[in-house]
Parts: C-alpha cells; structure tokens; sequence
C-alpha cells in the first residue's frame, strides 16, 4: 500500500514538472475598465508645504544673500526644481510654527519687521519672509498659496483682518494696507486652514475638540463675511496616538463644522526605524484605511448638514511624508532642524502615498507634502548647490502624468503580512494582512491610461498579464522605472543613484500585454487605449 501511494505521488509530481511553466506558476493580473470610475483626480493633490522652520524659508526658498538667488531673493536652483514638480497649491505657514505667529509681524517695510522667538522649533524668527514674499514666490513658480491662520495664540479678529489682507480690493483698513505695501490687487487666496494640529498637546494654544469647533465656527464666520468664496479646511487628526481618540476628534470637528468647512486635514508621518522594509512598504495601506474611515463619517454628517449649493466635505492630507531618522529633540530644533536625507525605500512608500489618493480621488481633495525644500524634503540645498532627493521623483512623476479619471482597477497578485509594528514615532502598532505585492492606481485621460505600479518584493520581479476590458491597445506603450541598485541607495550632491529612467517602448496587439515588473520598484506605463 505504502509502495503504492509512492508511486502515485512520485507521478503526480512529474506531471507537474512536465507542464509549462505558465501552468506551474500563474502570471500577476491587471484588469482595467474606462467604464469603472472612482472620480476625478483633483490637481490639488499634488501640493507642498512651506513653514518657517529649519532651512525650509531661510537659505531653502528664500536667501537674499547668496549668488543663486535672484533679485527677490529666492533661490534660482531650488526654484528650477520646484517648477519641475507641478505643485498645485503650497500650504503656508505651518505647521507647528503658526500657532503663535501673528500675520501683521511679516508684511510692510522689512526694516521695520520685529524679529520673535520662535516657540515651535526654537529659533529667532526675523519676519524678513512674511505674506507678499509668499505669494509672490507661489505666483512665480505657478501654484497657488493655501494659508493656515493661527487658531492657537491668535483671535477669530487677526483671521478676519488677513483675509481682508489678502483678498479685499479697497476701502477697509488692511486692504488699503496692502496697497501701501505695494501691492494694489488683491490676492483672492482661496484657500485657507482653520490652524494646525489642534488636537496636540504639544501646540500652543491647544485645545479639545468641542473648544476648537466653538472657535472655529466663529474664525469660519468672520472669515467668510470678508470673503465669500473661500474654501475651510478645519484641522482633523494630527496621528493615531495611544489614548488619543483620533476617531473621536474627527467626528466632533465633522459633526460641529458640517456645515462650515470644505475639507478636513489629516497628517500622517511614517518610518523605518526596525530597518523592516515589508513593514515599512506597507504604511501607504494605513493611510488607505483612515481614509475609509474618515470617508464613512463624512457620509454620515452629510445626511444632516446644511450646504446648499456647495460641494460636500472632503479629505485633505495637507500633511504627509516618511519621517524618523531626523526626529530626535536635537534634530528637530533650530537652524537646521528635520533634515532628512532619503533612500529607495522612501521613494516607494512615496509612491505608496500618491497611489492612495488616485484610488481614492473621490474624497481626497487636497494633498500636501511636508515640506519643499531641506526640512523633510525632495529638494536639499547648501551654499553652493541643491540635488533632488529619492523621493522628488515619484512626486514629479504623478504630477506630470496622473491627471483625469480614476479608474477602479482589479489587481490579483501574491501576498504578504507583517509583523506588529509601529508607523510612527509616538502612534499606536498595527499589523498589516494580505500586503499584495504589487500596489497599483490608474487614470484615464483623452484616450490614454496611465497605470503606477510598486512592485514591493524586495527581491523578485514580478510577471503581470494587463488586460484592457473596453478598447484596445494601440500604438507603443511608454514605459518609466525608479529603481535603483538597492533599497538603501540614496542621492546626494553630484550623486543620483535614484531618479526616474525612461525604458525601452513596449508594443502590445488587441487588449492585452504582459510585463515583468523590476524588484523593488515604482513604473508607470502610458497606453493609448481605441
């Protein structure tokens, strides 16, 4: 009997070594349908965030002294680069630091501008770059400026005046100040965040949900009197900490502002600090899932709110990006503060993120890297030059190409789960189940699919049958690569080990083509599809 059952195994296994390879092991899939929609993607995703804090403002955007910078004193390098990006809109000016800043200190004459002790990060504050250099600097590389007003420190008065400020022609007293500034149109900022953080004990002027909706409503009020047709953004949860309830805050800003705001902020910072790089490449999925979460209560206060004639409430993630290396108390304080420098690994998680809100460009609306330049940023810059960092490229790549529909695409690839871990410095663990290997958004624009690919197997490329379900492929097919020769490879002055690499066309017949996706690796492929 023993002999028998042997004997049948040992058949069985060479017939399956006999069968093709293709039989053996099945191809990765990728269907796509121009029919299934998930909304339009919103060019406000692709925004940045520019606070005074480190080098972000003096010697990174702004540095009148240094013979890179032009007659305004912006940096010519670093702002060549921040064109290169598409930035939709630059959110201004914290952040932490906007919690005790008083707007008035940073306009009018510079030599008469107060320097303050700055409380957030711990430096002396000049005022030398305030709201005119800002918006100048925004209308020069093409996006538009997204102002946060202080919710800490300041006065539902101060909001109203900034506004005013910035958006009123003539007549009341701050428009005819910034006149006098020199400045005779106004504004018309659209864009504008009810404070920072809110819900942190470590910002100043922090206060429960219940008060920060009381004082929001009222900032809101004020602010809409001046000018009508502004958008709110109100400050949701700051991150997922032990005991923090974030869920809870959520619900009470959505529940009290519901019919005040246009969006609600979300923040999320992620790191490596196990050197765990499955943990570590599955973080994008956390944002995913508090997306979800924050979209099913947006849901529910919509049954009630009244908003006639405006759009419902959206996500904004006015604050996102991979941050642990530069997050000690030393690092994170004075004139050189937060500088991160950025590998491969970091770029895929990038990458990560910007797939997630093309999956979910229904609901998020508005996105905000933090930041531009040296403090947790694409772009480093020294007295003599800058380079772009691993994580410029993914950012430049969706920038340039994710635009239109998003597309709701079917993905049935191999799997992995991870162990508990922590995404952040001070947020509560988490474990990630069923990881798919490969992480994937799509756009479809004007008869061309644009498909973003991860492959997060450190190791292995991956084989992926794409199917076109209406249309098929015509033409050749663009192909785009960020890789690098490890995972740890980074860039730095005079080195690129990491950008994006144009790879040779494909060529695909009917409505089907296969493609092997590199080891740990961003692609983006660009399809006519008739």
């Amino acid at each position: 009997m023993r002999h028998s059952l042997l004997k049948s195994l040992s058949v069985v296994i060479l017939s399956i070594m006999l069968l093709p390879v293709s039989m053996q092991a099945q191809n990765a899939k990728i269907k796509f349908d121009i029919d299934r929609k998930i909304g339009e993607v919103d060019k406000n995703i692709y925004g940045n965030f520019v606070e005074h804090l480190g080098r972000c403002v003096y010697g990174g955007v702004y540095e009148p002294s240094s013979i890179l910078s032009d007659a305004d004193g912006y940096r010519k390098d670093v702002m060549d680069a921040v064109k290169g990006l598409n930035i939709s809109l630059i959110r201004y000016p914290g952040g932490n630091f906007v919690s005790n800043y008083h707007w008035l200190d940073g306009v009018g004459s510079k030599d008469q501008r107060v320097p303050r002790l700055e409380l957030a990060w711990a430096r002396l504050e000049t005022n030398e770059f305030g709201t005119n250099e800002f918006i100048k600097y925004c209308r020069t590389i093409g996006s538009e400026p997204y102002l946060s007003v202080n919710m800490g420190t300041g006065t539902i008065e101060e909001a109203q005046r900034w506004v005013e400020y910035c958006n009123v022609k003539e007549g009341p007293y701050y428009a005819e100040l910034r006149k006098k500034h020199g400045f005779p149109e106004p504004y018309n900022v659209k864009y504008w965040s009810l404070g920072n953080e809110m819900d942190g004990f470590w910002q100043m002027g922090h206060l429960n949900a219940e008060d920060y909706s009381k004082k929001a409503r009222e900032t809101a009020k004020l602010m809409r009197l001046t000018s009508p047709d502004i958008k709110l953004v109100a400050a949701g949860s700051s991150n997922y900490r032990p005991n923090a309830n974030p869920d809870l805050w959520n619900r009470t800003i959505l529940t009290e502002l519901k019919d005040v705001i246009d969006y609600i902020a979300l923040h999320i910072y992620v790191g490596n600090p196990d050197n765990n790089y499955y943990n570590f490449l599955s973080t994008p999925l956390v944002m995913e899932q508090r997306t979800d979460i924050a979209r099913g209560m947006i849901k529910e206060v919509m049954q009630t709110a009244n908003r006639p004639g405006r759009t419902p409430i959206f996500i904004a993630w006015d604050e996102y990006n991979v941050w642990y290396r530069a997050r000690t108390t030393e690092a994170m304080k004075g004139t050189r503060a937060l500088e991160e420098k950025y590998n491969l690994e970091d770029a895929l998680v990038i990458g990560g993120f910007l797939n997630v809100f093309i999956r979910n460009a229904d609901i998020v609306k508005m996105a905000n890297m933090a930041q531009l330049v040296n403090v947790i940023a694409p772009i480093f810059c020294e007295e003599k030059g800058m380079f772009k960092q691993t994580i410029y490229y993914p950012l430049e790549m969706f920038a340039k190409n994710m635009h239109g529909t998003s597309l709701d695409v079917f993905v049935d690839c191999g799997t992995y789960n991870t162990e508990e871990f922590y995404i952040g410095l001070g947020e509560s663990k988490t474990k990630q189940t069923n990881v798919p290997y490969l992480d994937i958004s799509a756009t479809y624009k004007e008869g061309e699919v644009v498909i973003c690919v991860v492959n997060r197997n450190k190791d292995q490329s991956i084989k992926t049958d794409i199917l076109s379900q209406t249309g098929e492929f015509s033409g050749s097919i663009k192909v785009y690569e960020i890789n690098g020769p490890d995972i740890k490879a980074m860039n730095d002055f005079g080195t690129e080990n990491v950008k994006t690499v144009t790879k040779p066309d494909l060529k695909a017949t009917g409505n089907s083509l296969t493609y092997s996706f590199p080891a740990h690796s961003l692609t983006m492929l660009k399809a006519i599809i008739k």
